[in-house]
């Protein structure tokens, strides 16, 4: 049986509950052992390697393995995939939940990134096949980008508040009730598709796509968090490398992957590309906010995130408002106005100090994010009504991927340039001992340490001395992000401007033109 390609009823609003079930999880298992490590720490007892792999495991998977999972979905069915995932990830909740040891908990972490690769194309490629109408499929994609923003923002203040009443692995049992109820109603609510002719399934193609990947993102944010070393820098040029051959094998293989006729596409490789400028900027600089309101505030982890909670209002505005002035005005210039707002909130960080009022950090974070996430909900609704029906699983693990690179690069040369100026800019007091002076030197944290103990004025004197510095670094990042962010203005408008209102007579020619609607879309 064939979907009516009308507009979408009470069925199809109800199956997008479901799609956006696991959208927030996912989000969630980002941030969701922000508060746990020290108690996984003293439970488990892993070594610094290991502990670092039980956070970066999850993330370091689910980038690589978006491309071929998503291939995979257009193949054998989308909502076949999702329900895999689906299972897979509770069964390996569970696994992380009852781990007894650091090994095991790595390898539940590494089978939550390979699981939550299989959920994120296929949700967004089933909206594609959903909702028909440009309008209604802007609305239910804003809906998708608003689930990825809460879920990042509760995250860490679900794990913080699990871990006050249970053990830390309660943080992983909050994903088992959502996967179960998407394994309950996925099949009554959400519609089945496959591509007609898909050929076979590319697997030196999604081999080479997860050797390329893996690499430039574990290369990016382990020179990110530990400066400039041989590893990360052979990791780089490893993936760099496999990329090159991951491109020649997508244009000689019969039926690759990703098909790269899609980045001739202006609409598909313009969204990409201001996509991948937004998320550069707006999570490269959230570190910054995030330390500045521990260590510069003083606030503890679980109130810094509450007061995280805050800047999230404005943003479900911001993009309840875009999705609405998405039906009457042009991509291009709502979008460069998106930037823009986002460039003011970064204009106000510059003017954040040690002693700022938190009304003024908040209000910038609000106003930064805002403009970045309405900007990033309308570049979804590009991609996914940009490519072909039978290529929508792919294209839109293709954006994701970008969008993680874009994030890894942004905390790593955000990050790099903040702390650059940190260590120009801080002063230390005579009599330190050498390692107290290294770590107060090499971060604010190792600083507020320190500080710590030391008597009285020479604490203070430190801190003072320190969140300065720290402030100067993260007025260069904001002003980085700025100009990032009237950069992404400028090619929004030059890249986008040939497309119409969501709502106007041209948008539904201008989706389905793009590409053929060749596949099966099956009952239920």
């Amino acid at each position: 049986m064939t979907a009516t390609h009308g507009l979408a009823g009470r069925r199809e609003w109800t199956g997008l509950a479901v799609l956006l079930l696991p959208t927030l999880v996912i989000a969630m298992d980002m941030g969701v052992l922000f508060f746990a490590v020290p108690f996984i720490a003293t439970d488990l007892r892993p070594s610094g390697t290991q502990q670092l792999w039980i956070m970066d495991m999850y993330s370091f998977l689910l980038a690589g393995l978006l491309i071929p999972m998503g291939a995979l979905g257009d193949r054998i069915g989308r909502r076949k995939l999702l329900l895999l995932g689906a299972a897979g990830f509770l069964v390996s909740s569970l696994l992380a939940a009852t781990a007894d040891g650091a090994g095991q908990l790595i390898a539940a972490r590494a089978l939550l990134g390979v699981t939550g690769a299989t959920l994120m194309p296929s949700t967004l490629a089933l909206i594609r096949n959903m909702f028909h109408d440009p309008k209604q499929r802007q609305g239910a994609l804003a809906a998708w980008g608003g689930a990825m923003m809460a879920g990042a923002t509760l995250g860490p203040v679900i794990g913080g508040l699990l871990l006050h009443s249970f053990w830390w692995g309660s943080v992983f049992l909050a994903a088992v009730p959502v996967m179960a109820l998407v394994l309950v109603s996925a099949p009554a609510l959400l519609p089945e598709y496959r591509a007609e002719r898909h050929g076979s399934f590319d697997l030196l193609g999604a081999v080479l796509s997860i050797t390329a990947v893996l690499p430039l993102v574990y290369g990016v944010k382990t020179l990110a968090v530990d400066g400039l070393a041989p590893l990360p820098v052979l990791a780089l040029a490893a993936g760099l490398g496999t990329a090159v051959l991951l491109v020649h094998r997508l244009r000689s293989a019969a039926h690759p992957l990703v098909d790269l006729a899609l980045f001739r596409n202006r609409t598909f490789s313009g969204a990409i590309s201001v996509n991948t400028v937004a998320m550069f900027s707006m999570m490269g600089f959230t570190l910054f906010t995030s330390q500045y309101l521990q260590l510069v505030k003083g606030f503890s982890p679980l109130a810094a995130a509450l007061w995280g909670l805050l800047p999230s209002v404005g943003v479900g505005a911001a993009a309840g408002l875009t999705g609405a002035l998405a039906a009457k005005v042009r991509p291009a210039p709502l979008m460069a106005g998106g930037f823009l707002v986002g460039a003011a909130g970064f204009a106000l960080m510059t003017q954040v100090s040690p002693d700022s009022p938190l009304a003024l950090v908040l209000v910038a974070a609000g106003v930064l994010a805002a403009g970045t996430v309405g900007t990033m909900t309308l570049t979804a609704e590009m991609v996914v009504s940009a490519a072909p029906a039978e290529q929508a699983g792919a294209a839109s693990a293709t954006s994701e991927t970008a969008s993680e690179l874009g994030s890894s690069l942004g905390i790593a040369l955000l990050g790099a340039a903040g702390a650059a100026v940190y260590k120009a800019h801080t002063a230390l007091p005579a009599g330190l001992s050498a390692d107290a002076a290294r770590a107060a030197h090499d971060t604010l944290g190792g600083a507020v340490t320190v500080a710590a103990q030391l008597p009285g004025q020479a604490g203070t004197q430190l801190l003072d001395t320190t969140r300065a510095a720290f402030t100067d670094g993260m007025h260069l990042a904001a002003v980085v992000g700025l100009l990032c962010m009237i950069g992404g203005s400028v090619a929004a408008h030059r890249l986008l401007k040939h497309l119409p209102a969501t709502g106007s007579a041209g948008a539904a020619g201008a989706a389905i033109s793009v590409g053929s609607e060749e596949g099966v879309d099956l009952a239920a």
